[in-house]
């Protein structure tokens, strides 16, 4: 099996009812970060990590998604037309390569582990990415970079993780790491969701995986786990005992763009760090910190 990922799921098929009304019409992995949707931070990262297809799992009402990844040809006419030379780059930023984008439509919400499922056929017999648009990560280096170069020297399965407040353990998949520390640790096993107290460790497994194919048999058995629905996580805590997994404590900061809160910090973390609005952003902050108190 070559060390090397080419292929990468990006499971977009959600229903984002936590920011309604804002997501009846719109995708929620369409929702901006500054300058630049969700979905696209995500396909950036595995770009930069060398993916060179892109597999989009959708749902009903995701057609905002394939639009964004295609040529405007009206827009770009009219850029061009009217010099916008800056604009025109970024526009053209988003375009992925033809025949290097595929979709497949989730026709039933069924979980996660559903999701990465139906694109089994599209990914074949090979090693292959999964990102969750949802965990927005900043970093030097691209946190699927880190994972890539992780699975480069090691092979087998590899899980982005990060430390959580012990009393949060309970709405995350948790590692359990057999009391290793570092960068790199061996998983053990893996718990969905443990109930408070129960967890193994702190260590919580993050929207970000390498997987080996051998996922889609276990994937395909069809077993509904917690919340009823088919778990990515209980798949791959099958896989534990026949396949080396790594789990990665990245560097970098997440984002829990699936929650208001969430986002709103992702959105002045970035925009903090953004060339043109850095400046700007955190004079607007200081400056709202000081009415508020």
């Amino acid at each position: 099996m070559a060390h090397r990922v080419r292929k990468a799921i990006f499971p977009v098929g959600g229903m984002g009812t936590r920011f309604l009304p804002a997501t009846k019409a719109m995708p929620k992995e369409m929702l901006p970060v500054v300058d630049r949707p969700l979905i696209q931070y995500a396909v950036d990262e595995a770009r930069a990590a060398g993916i060179e297809q892109f597999i989009f799992v959708t749902g009903r009402g995701k057609s905002a998604i394939e639009d964004h990844f295609d040529h405007s040809i009206e827009l770009e006419n009219l850029l061009e037309a009217r010099n916008k030379v800056d604009a025109l780059a970024d526009l053209r930023e988003t375009l992925l390569p033809p025949g290097n984008i595929a979709y497949v439509r989730q026709q039933e919400p069924l979980g996660l582990g559903h999701a990465v499922w139906c694109a089994r056929n599209l990914v074949g017999d090979e090693p292959f990415a999964v990102l969750l648009a949802d965990d927005l990560i900043q970093a030097d280096t691209p946190c699927l970079k880190q994972m890539a170069d992780v699975f480069a020297e090691k092979g087998g399965n590899v899980i982005a993780a990060m430390e959580v407040p012990d009393e949060h353990t309970s709405r995350y998949g948790i590692i359990d790491a057999g009391g290793a520390s570092g960068d790199v640790r061996p998983v053990k096993g893996l718990v969905e969701k443990p109930q408070a107290g129960s967890a193994p460790s702190n260590l919580a497994v993050i929207g970000r995986y390498i997987l080996m194919p051998e996922v889609f048999e276990e994937l395909g058995r069809q077993e509904k786990g917690a919340g009823g629905e088919i778990q990515l996580t209980d798949a791959m805590a099958r896989l534990i005992d026949r396949q080396p997994f790594h789990g990665v404590a990245f560097q970098g900061t997440r984002f829990d763009c699936g929650d208001k809160l969430g986002f709103l910090e992702a959105n002045i973390a970035f925009a903090m760090e953004h060339e043109d609005l850095g400046p700007g952003a955190r004079d607007m902050i200081d400056r709202l910190a000081g009415d508020a108190s």
